[in-house]
């Protein structure tokens, strides 16, 4: 996998498959789920990407045993190599600006579980600062077009502007809650000695 595409898209597979071996229809299933609002994978990506990871060695292909199969072709079920767990926590480790942007902000959240706090923080606070400079590249373009917009451009300005503003307002609670998380980590950490 090369590339941001290939890299976020890299990161929901091995992601989804460290939860649990699929074959490629509930992987796909799985990762329109849990990933739909976000983007939805076709086929004509998840293969190309299966085939992509097999070849590297980060997953590998199994087969049902035959008495599994009861008339019906077999579906081939991929599951995670100690490779694939290697390679998906290089990919969770990952916090520099690919993980703040609009197409993989997303699906490093929704890994966030399987995440160390400080890289959580690190992605938390990029998106906030990347969403802080949209909003303020947004505000001045509308203060400079304001007389020439329609109405309804307008509104749509407006829309977006509240949508960013509303998650700047997101970020900025979840931002509080790790940092109050690790403030409780540290105190808790203190006060055991065994811990040491």
């Amino acid at each position: 996998m090369t590339g941001p595409r290939g890299n976020v898209l890299e990161l929901a597979v091995l992601g989804s498959l460290h939860e649990t071996p699929l074959h490629g229809y509930e992987l796909r299933k799985r990762l329109n789920t849990l990933l739909g609002m976000f983007r939805a994978f076709s086929y004509g990506s998840l293969y190309p990407c299966l085939k992509g990871l097999l070849t590297e060695g980060l997953i590998v292909e199994e087969e049902p045993p035959e008495d599994v199969v009861l008339g019906r072709r077999s579906k081939i079920v991929y599951k995670l190599t100690a490779e694939g767990k290697e390679r998906l926590q290089e990919l969770l480790t990952q916090a520099g600006p690919s993980a703040w942007e609009d197409e993989s902000f997303g699906i490093h959240f929704a890994f966030f579980r399987h995440t160390e706090a400080e890289v959580r923080l690190r992605i938390l606070e990029g998106r906030r600062s990347r969403l802080e400079e949209r909003l303020d590249a947004v505000r001045t373009a509308l203060a400079r077009t304001r007389e020439r917009l329609d109405s309804y451009t307008l509104e749509l300005q407006k829309h977006g502007l509240e949508s960013v503003e509303r998650e700047v307002r997101w970020l900025n609670e979840l931002i509080n809650t790790e940092r109050a998380q690790a403030v409780q980590n540290q105190v808790d950490r203190d006060e055991d000695p065994d811990s040491q």
